[in-house]
C-alpha cells in the first residue's frame, strides 16, 4: 500500500479523461447543528486531480474516506485520512473495484468488483487492500449495495427491470424486495430499515422498507436532477440539486418538500451528486465537478 501526500496527488497522470469518464472530485466540509439549523463549513477538495474520483464512504470511526478513483483506465479504491490529510492507494488489481463500503463489526470493506470477464459481483478486502474474498458467488450482476447489519445487506441487481434484493451474507436468503429501482440504497441509521429509489409513473421516489417485512412507504420525491441521498445520524435525509444541499426530515411528513441548507457552489463547484455523512455527523463528503 503506497502513501501519497496531497501535493503528490497532482502528479498522478490522468488518462481517465480520455476514456470519457466524468471529471469529478470529492470535497469534504465540516458539518454541525445549531438548534434546528444545519451549518456546512467551507469545503476542501481532497482529491484534486483530473479524472474520476467518486463514491465516497466514511469508515466507521469517521476518520477516513474510502472512494473510487480511475487512473490509466483502471478503477481502484483509495483512502483519504482526514486528520493528517494523506491519500493512500488501497487496491491495485487487474480488476476494477467500485462502491467501497465498510462492513459492520469487521476491519474490512466490501466492493463491487468487475472481474476479468466483466462479471460484477460483491467482494471484500481487509482495510489495507489485502485478502480479497468473494462474498456472494451466485448473485450477479450487482451494481450497488448497503449493509444492514453484519449478516444482511440490500443489493441493486442490474436487469430489465433492475431489482432490489435483500440477501444474507452466506447466500441462504435472497429475496427480491422491489423492482424498477434506482442506484441509491442506504441503511437508515439506528433503524431496522433501508431506503432506495423507485420509479412510479415517471417520478422517482425515495422509498423506505423495514428489514423484516416488505412494507414499502414513500418518503419524498428524489430531486429532479439527482437520486443520490444520505442520512445524518439522527435520520435527517440529505440530497443535492444543482449546487444546493437540501434536507428532509420524517417529522415533515410524507411527500413534503425539501428544505435548502447550503449553497455548495460557493466552494467553486457545480453539479453536486453523491453525498456521504460521517457516522459521527461531523463531516459531509460530496462529489462535484470543479469549476474551471
Amino acid at each position: 500500500m503506497r502513501l501519497i501526500r496531497p501535493a503528490l496527488v497532482l502528479l498522478i497522470a490522468s488518462r481517465a479523461a480520455a476514456a470519457q469518464v466524468p471529471n469529478t472530485d470529492i470535497y469534504l466540509a465540516p458539518l454541525s447543528r445549531v438548534g434546528d439549523s444545519m451549518v456546512v463549513g467551507a469545503a476542501i477538495n481532497v482529491t484534486h486531480r483530473p479524472g474520476y474520483d467518486n463514491q465516497p464512504s466514511f469508515l466507521l470511526d469517521s476518520r477516513a474516506i474510502l472512494y473510487t478513483a480511475i487512473a490509466d483506465g483502471q478503477a481502484d479504491i483509495w483512502r483519504y485520512d482526514i486528520g493528517p490529510r494523506t491519500t493512500t492507494r488501497v487496491t491495485a488489481t487487474p480488476e476494477s473495484e467500485y462502491s467501497a463500503t465498510p462492513m459492520p463489526r469487521e476491519n474490512r470493506f466490501s466492493v463491487i468488483r468487475v472481474e476479468r470477464d466483466s462479471t460484477q459481483r460483491l467482494w471484500s478486502f481487509a482495510l489495507d487492500g489485502s485478502d480479497p474474498q468473494l462474498v456472494l458467488p451466485l448473485l450477479k450482476p450487482v451494481g450497488y449495495h448497503a449493509w444492514l447489519d453484519s449478516t444482511r445487506l440490500v443489493t441493486f441487481v442490474l436487469g430489465t427491470p433492475s431489482t432490489l434484493h435483500l440477501v444474507s451474507r452466506d447466500g441462504s436468503v435472497d429475496i427480491v424486495r422491489a423492482k424498477d429501482v434506482g442506484r441509491a440504497v442506504h441503511h437508515v441509521p439506528n433503524e431496522r430499515a433501508f431506503t432506495y429509489t423507485q420509479r412510479d409513473s415517471g417520478v422517482l421516489w425515495i422509498t423506505r422498507q423495514p428489514i423484516d417485512r416488505a412494507d414499502a412507504r414513500r418518503l419524498v420525491r428524489a430531486a429532479a436532477d439527482n437520486e443520490f441521498h444520505a442520512f445524518m445520524p439522527d435520520g435527517t435525509l440529505l440530497t443535492a440539486s444543482g449546487g444546493t444541499l437540501l434536507r428532509w426530515n420524517k417529522i415533515q411528513g410524507e411527500g413534503s418538500a425539501w428544505i435548502p441548507v447550503a449553497d455548495l457552489t460557493a466552494n467553486g463547484v457545480r453539479s453536486v451528486t453523491r453525498l456521504a455523512v460521517s457516522p459521527d455527523g461531523n463531516w459531509l463528503a460530496f462529489v462535484a465537478e470543479p469549476v474551471p
